[in-house]
């Protein structure tokens, strides 16, 4: 099974730096790499061709114009870019255990999806962690405090055995998510109907619900760290929320506005081997 990692990214080019660092730190590599950028500058396309320089494994860059949130149209790029059978979904903020990939490859399985969780870093340790990185080059942020340090506790075995039970205590978030590619093309990807702040993620994975696919949900493995950044502006939050009531209403499997016209358009991501 191929995987391919998409990390999608929004003029944060320190954090992107970290986070691909930590991706170059995987035990098990992604068999590609596909950074979606949401219409950065320079600094961004720097980080970017300086990974790639020295990466393993194949990196591509796809890049829109920004012209505010639009994730759900990135991701849809880096779909159509994306070789691999297994699509892991990662934020470019999202600080990767070690063993973050190879979790997430042993957690696939036919007719599921993966959801895996994110553990909050607060300003100080976001600060910490950035600056150990530029520094040292470390690969592990500073402890969570609190309950959250058990978020961090990797058991591959009880990883296993909890992926259908774990489920109602994860939200969907598509900054820790996992599909089959096939799975994503069916339901014609995330919906460019959300302009601004969420939920696409969430109605995304109600379409993959309709269409058969069953949610496994990861803890004690898959673990990555957010690194903290301000919020962000939810003023489409209402009328985003009522075009996934009207999935969930409609039992809606596949979108109008999604990855199609990526695939029939065409065009070739910037890639580096």
């Amino acid at each position: 099974m191929r995987v391919s990692l998409v990390v999608t990214t929004y003029e944060r080019p320190d954090a992107l730096a970290a986070v691909l660092a930590t991706v170059a730190a995987q035990r098990r590599a992604p068999d590609e790499i596909v950074v979606a950028d949401d219409g950065s500058g320079p600094a961004t396309r720097s980080v970017v061709d300086a990974f790639a320089a020295r990466a393993r494994v194949p990196v591509a860059h796809v890049r829109q114009e920004h012209a505010g949130f639009r994730a759900a149209r990135l991701r849809n790029l880096a779909i159509a870019a994306c070789r691999g059978e297994y699509v892991v979904f990662i934020d470019g903020d999202m600080w990767l255990h070690a063993e973050f990939i190879g979790d997430h490859a042993a957690a696939a399985r036919p007719g599921a999806f993966v959801q895996g969780m994110r553990i909050p870093l607060d300003e100080d340790a976001t600060r910490a962690a950035l600056a150990l990185s530029r520094t040292q080059g470390d690969r592990e942020p500073p402890r969570t405090r609190g309950l959250r340090r058990l978020y961090a506790v990797h058991v591959p075995a009880l990883a296993r055995a909890s992926l259908r039970i774990a489920g109602g205590v994860v939200a969907t978030k598509s900054c820790n998510l996992a599909a089959w590619r096939a799975d994503l093309l069916a339901v014609n990807g995330f919906d460019e109907a959300f302009v601004g702040w969420g939920p696409e993620d969430k109605e995304l994975v109600a379409r993959l619900v309709h269409l058969g696919r069953r949610r496994h949900t990861l803890v004690f493995g898959g673990i990555a760290w957010h690194l903290h950044h301000p919020p962000v502006a939810r003023d489409r939050r209402t009328a985003n929320e009522a075009i996934l009531r009207d999935t969930l209403a409609r039992r809606t499997v596949r979108c109008r506005q999604g990855l199609d016209r990526h695939l029939a358009a065409g065009s070739p991501p910037t890639a580096h081997s």
